[in-house]
């Protein structure tokens, strides 16, 4: 649970980014004048009993057969005799052990059609592997980064500090709360802030630029902030705005949570390289392939980079019993690996394109819901057309952010395409900066915790979706047919945090003293709706369901029906998390309702 933060001030802002493949800290001291964001090594297991440090925590967790870790083989300084590895070890046991290694807790965090408090991940484990939960394996990841921020700094207790947590922008309501659940679960202070991950890297740009970012803009100009990292993609737009005669940036929109990266790449280079094995006569099983994938990963980079090699061999442990102890391996050529990745995720497409929506089986599996279409472009061209009022909006400065866009030449066809897009406009200009795309997202967490003690500009944005309700319509029964839903907007987009809403509405019953279904709705388009709008008919691309909460809420002993008549009064709290309260217009009852997150509502 959430630790009280020790009675000494804070001497520093903690920027945590917890990312989907890595994790990183960052830090600023509070006390000088002129702050410098710095990162956080971490020490983590990087072969059974060996410790390194580390600038970044892979965000993979190794559950260890039973005694594995008995020998001390994975102990770290403040830690002995576990029985699981967080970090760069879990990492590599992917390769080797892909059953006992949970991955892209994150996205599972986000996925609403399971339980993120049950024990489901790895997924598809063999039932003799310990499983945890989503937001079981998150806690982990943070658990790690306060143990190494408190090794490092031991006369500044991580509770006592000021710290930021990034999210992705997409992330909802209830994929919010349940990070900063885990983060309390953890030991994070109840004061923790989160923070849209694409705003921390345009505040890492600020931090890095000074007072000179006002000669880089102009109002009216809008940025967008493409974020490509090993699981995701993010898109966000920002514009610049004037307030008495003062520059502004203010957030205008965010995409949706798009399960499309790095990863897809190296399992696009794995089909590659099986071809050539396949060529020399070689076939791959599926334990080669999943170490043929990871392998991949590397050799996607080192080709990528701007020395990249012509060609980069991929090896894999051999399987045949000539080869037992010995490694295959093949060649990739530059040209054909940067071919293959440019034209299967940065396509040349139309801006009126929109990605493809492919089934192959009217049956799915119910894992992580990956986008059927990997073209990052076309996806992009759909987020501009959707967030424009009437056309689509051009964005005329691009910052770049995750790891996959460090190559130059990702970041050269996304800029060309863009460009096609508005032919008869300047090409978007790249916001440059010093900026090392796998860490700008904890180093601006950290600059942003100075501008929230007003040391530097602020972002404003507010909710990055509008929020609704489910209200279940009266009239006659038919057999078969549930009744028709109306959605009541309880809190509009760009909500600031700080501040409260009363939802005007007609009278609504709420169900008390016994079990009942809450359905909650959010829209990242939907820019007009104000608290009480009524959305009648909707559809998907426009209005999403999130997650529904049973429960049963408590019934006042002199209340006799099963209906409560209530408003709505919703809130932004300082820390920037949604509340939505249930008040009884009969009585000074109240009713908390969290989405979807805890098992009880709190009366």
């Amino acid at each position: 649970m959430a630790k009280k933060p020790p009675s000494e001030p804070a001497q520093y802002s903690i920027g945590i980014d917890l990312g989907t493949t890595n994790s990183v800290i960052a830090c600023a001291p509070l006390e000088q004048e002129e702050a410098k964001v710095e990162l956080v090594s971490i020490p983590q297991v990087v072969s059974p009993a060996t410790v390194e440090t580390r600038s970044a925590l892979p965000s993979f967790l190794y559950l260890a057969t039973e005694g594995e870790g008995t020998g001390g083989g994975y102990d770290l300084p403040w830690s002995k005799k576990r029985d699981y590895v967080v970090g760069e070890f879990a990492r590599r046991q992917a390769a080797d052990v892909p059953t006992r290694v949970v991955a892209a807790a994150k996205s599972w965090l986000a996925h609403s059609r399971v339980d993120r408090h049950q024990n489901i991940l790895p997924w598809n484990a063999p039932p003799e592997v310990p499983k945890v939960s989503p937001v079981q394996a998150a806690q982990r990841y943070l658990e790690h980064m306060i143990a190494a921020w408190n090794a490092a700094f031991p006369d500044a207790p991580f509770a006592a500090q000021h710290i930021v947590l990034t999210v992705p922008a997409s992330f909802d309501a209830s994929a919010r709360e349940l990070t900063r659940e885990a983060a309390l679960d953890a030991g994070f202070p109840e004061s923790l802030v989160l923070l849209e991950e694409p705003q921390a890297a345009l505040y890492a740009w600020l931090a890095d630029m000074g007072n000179r970012w006002r000669r880089e803009l102009r109002v009216g100009e809008t940025i967008l902030v493409a974020d490509v990292g090993g699981g995701t993609t993010d898109f966000t737009l920002i514009r610049v705005a004037e307030e008495d005669g003062v520059l502004t940036l203010q957030r205008v929109a965010v995409g949706d949570h798009i399960l499309v990266g790095g990863d897809n790449m190296d399992l696009t280079l794995a089909h590659l390289a099986k071809n050539a094995f396949s060529a020399k006569g070689v076939e791959v099983d599926p334990w080669q392939s999943v170490a043929l994938w990871h392998a991949c990963r590397t050799a996607k980079e080192t080709l990528l980079g701007p020395e990249g090699p012509k060609k980069q061999p991929v090896a894999v442990l051999g399987r045949g019993s000539r080869l037992i102890g010995g490694a295959i391996s093949v060649d990739l050529d530059r040209k054909e690996v940067s071919a293959a990745l440019l034209d299967g995720f940065f396509p040349a497409c139309a801006l009126s394109d929109k990605p493809a929506r492919r089934r192959v089986s009217g049956f799915q599996e119910i894992g992580l819901p990956f986008e059927s279409d990997t073209a990052i472009t076309r996806h992009l061209a759909q987020f501009l057309t959707l967030h424009g009022q009437g056309r689509p909006i051009r964005p005329t400065h691009v910052l770049f952010n995750g790891g996959v866009l460090k190559a130059a030449a990702l970041r050269s066809r996304l800029l060309e395409v863009v460009g096609s897009w508005f032919p008869n406009e300047p090409a978007p200009k790249v916001l440059q900066g010093n900026l090392d795309l796998d860490f700008a997202v904890g180093r601006g967490a950290a600059y942003y915790g100075l501008v929230k003690q007003g040391r530097g500009v602020r972002i404003r944005g507010g909710t990055a979706r509008s929020y609704y309700v489910g209200i279940e319509t009266a009239g006659l029964a038919v057999p078969g047919a549930a009744r028709p839903l109306r959605l009541l907007c309880v809190a509009p987009f760009g909500m600031e945090e700080g501040t409260e809403a009363r939802v005007q509405s007609d009278p609504i019953g709420l169900i008390v003293g016994e079990p009942a279904q809450f359905r909650f709705f959010s829209s990242p388009v939907r820019k007009q709706d104000k608290p009480g709008n009524i959305a009648d008919r909707w559809s998907e691309t426009e209005i999403a369901e999130t997650d529904s909460l049973q429960a049963t809420l408590p019934k006042a002993a002199e209340v006799e029906d099963e209906f409560v008549p209530i408003r709505f009064e919703s809130r932004i709290t300082e820390l920037g998390m949604l509340e939505l309260w249930c008040v009884s217009t009969i009585s000074d009852d109240r009713w908390k309702l969290e989405f979807s997150v805890r098992e009880d509502a709190e009366r």
